[in-house]
C-alpha cells in the first residue's frame, strides 16, 4: 500500500473560494451625518436669523406706522339758506317780588302756602299789632278832646266878633280869641292826621296779593314776630310770581342783530314738551351791545295761561330772520368739534400732504352742534374731526378710510 500523500490530480477542475472586500458603510455614515447636521444647523441659524429680521422689519413698520396718528376728516358744507336761528333761554316770572310786613306784631294767621294761585286782593295773612291798636284808641280820645276845644274856641270867637261890632270889647281881645281859634282847628287837624296814620299802620295788619300770581314761597309761620324793618332788618313773608305771562331773556349775536325787530314774533320749544311750541313776541331789547359777549339781549314774552311752563325752565327760542340780513358772502359749515381754542386764536387741524396744518379761521353764526366759517376755509380741505390738543403743524397724520368691503 503505498502510503504517500497522493496529490490531487490538478487538471480536474475545483470549487475556489474568494473573499469579501471589506464592508465601507458604516465609514460613509460617518462621513455623511455630520454634513447633514451642519447643514441642517446651517438652515436652522439661517431660518431664525430671517425670521428675527422680519420680526424686525414688522417691528419698525409698526413702530412707524403707531407714530403716525390717524384721524377723521369731514369736508367743509356750503351754508345752506338760513331761515331762522336757534338761541337758548330760560323764563322768568312776569312780576316776581317779595312781600314784607308794613308794621311790628305776630303773625296771627296764614291763608295760602306755595303753589297756590291767588287773585289780586286777596288776604295772605293776618298779623296781631296790639301796640298799634291801643295807640289807635288813644289817638282817637286825643282827636276828640282837641274836636271838643276846637268847637269852644269857635264858639268863643264868634261871640267876641259880635261884641266887638258893638264895641263892647277890644279889638286885640277879639283877635285873641280869633288866633286861639286857628289853634284849635291846626290841633284837631294834625290829631287827625295821626289818627290817619295808625289806621293806615292798622291796615296792615292785613296783608293782601298785590296782583294775580302764585305763591313760590312761604317764610313766616304763625307766632312768629314780624319786623317791618324799624331798627332791624325786614323779614320776607311771602314770594309771589305772575305767571300768566313769562319772560324770556336770550343773548342775540350781534351779526343777527336784524332779527331783534320789536314786535317780531318767535317760536319757543321746551324738553319737557317735545314736538309741541309756543308762541311768543320780541318786546323790547337792551340796545346795547355786552362788550365782553358782543351780544343783544332780547325780550321775548310768551302767554302762559294754563301755567305749563314753569319759571326758570330752559328753552330754545327760534328767531326768524328777516330779508336781507343774510352774509353777502359765500360762507362754509363746519362740525363745532372740529374747533380747537388757542392763546392765538380760533383754529381748525387740517390735512395737507399727510401732515397736519393749523389754520386760523373766522366764524359767523354758532348753530350749536356747528359754526359758520366766513373765512379760512376751502370747500376741499380736509378738516380734522376731534383734534387732539397737542396737535400741531407739521404733525404727521393718516386719514383713517373706513371700510367698506364688509358692506358689499
Amino acid at each position: 500500500m503505498n502510503t504517500a500523500e497522493t496529490k490531487p490530480d490538478q487538471s480536474e477542475p475545483r470549487d475556489v473560494q474568494v473573499a469579501a472586500p471589506p464592508d465601507k458603510t458604516p465609514l460613509r455614515w460617518m462621513l455623511i451625518a455630520p454634513a447633514t447636521a451642519a447643514v441642517l444647523l446651517s438652515a436652522v441659524i439661517y431660518t431664525g436669523i430671517h425670521q428675527r429680521a422680519l420680526a424686525a422689519s414688522s417691528l419698525a413698520v409698526a413702530t412707524e406706522r403707531a407714530a403716525v396718528t390717524t384721524v377723521n376728516v369731514v369736508h367743509p358744507r356750503p351754508r345752506a339758506g338760513l331761515q331762522e336761528i336757534v338761541l337758548p333761554g330760560y323764563t322768568q316770572a312776569f312780576i316776581d317780588t317779595p312781600i314784607y310786613a308794613r308794621t311790628n306784631g305776630y303773625l296771627k294767621h296764614w291763608y295760602f302756602d306755595i303753589g297756590a294761585h291767588v287773585e289780586k286782593g286777596q288776604l295772605l295773612a293776618e298779623i296781631d299789632t296790639p301796640e298799634i291798636d291801643q295807640q289807635l284808641d288813644q289817638a282817637l280820645a286825643d282827636l276828640k278832646t282837641a274836636q271838643a276845644n276846637e268847637q269852644l274856641a269857635q264858639i268863643t270867637a264868634t261871640r267876641w266878633q259880635n261884641l266887638l261890632k258893638t264895641n263892647s270889647v277890644s279889638r286885640q281881645s277879639t283877635d285873641q280869641a280869633v288866633s286861639d281859634l286857628s289853634a284849635k282847628q291846626a290841633t284837631v287837624e294834625a290829631m287827625t292826621a295821626n289818627v290817619h296814620r295808625l289806621e293806615q299802620l292798622q291796615s296792615f295788619e292785613k296783608i293782601y296779593a298785590p296782583f294775580t300770581g302764585v305763591i313760590t314761597a312761604r317764610n313766616t309761620d304763625v307766632g312768629d314776630l314780624i319786623n317791618a324793618g324799624a331798627g332791624g332788618t325786614p323779614q320776607e313773608l311771602f314770594h309771589m310770581a305772575a305767571v300768566n305771562k313769562l319772560r324770556v331773556y336770550v343773548a342775540l349775536p350781534e351779526v343777527d342783530l336784524r332779527a331783534a325787530q320789536d314786535g317780531a314774533k318767535a317760536t319757543l320749544t321746551l324738553d319737557e314738551f317735545p314736538g309741541e311750541t309756543f308762541d311768543g313776541t320780541i318786546v323790547r331789547n337792551s340796545d346795547a351791545i355786552d362788550l365782553a359777549s358782543r351780544t343783544l339781549n332780547v325780550e321775548v314774552d310768551v302767554n302762559n295761561p294754563g301755567d305749563r311752563i314753569k319759571t326758570g325752565a330752559y328753552v330754545l327760542v327760534h328767531l326768524k330772520l328777516p330779508d336781507g340780513s343774510e352774509h353777502t358772502t359765500e360762507s362754509l359749515v363746519i362740525p363745532a368739534n372740529t374747533l380747537l381754542f388757542r392763546a392765538e386764536g380760533l383754529r381748525v387741524g387740517v390735512v395737507r400732504k399727510t401732515r397736519a396744518v393749523l389754520v386760523p379761521i373766522t366764524i359767523g353764526r354758532d348753530y350749536g352742534s356747528a359754526v359758520e366759517v366766513v373765512a379760512g376755509l376751502a370747500p376741499g380741505d380736509q378738516v380734522i374731526v376731534n383734534p387732539s390738543d397737542s396737535l400741531t403743524t407739521g404733525t404727521p397724520v393718516r386719514v383713517n378710510t373706513p371700510n367698506t368691503e364688509g358692506s358689499k
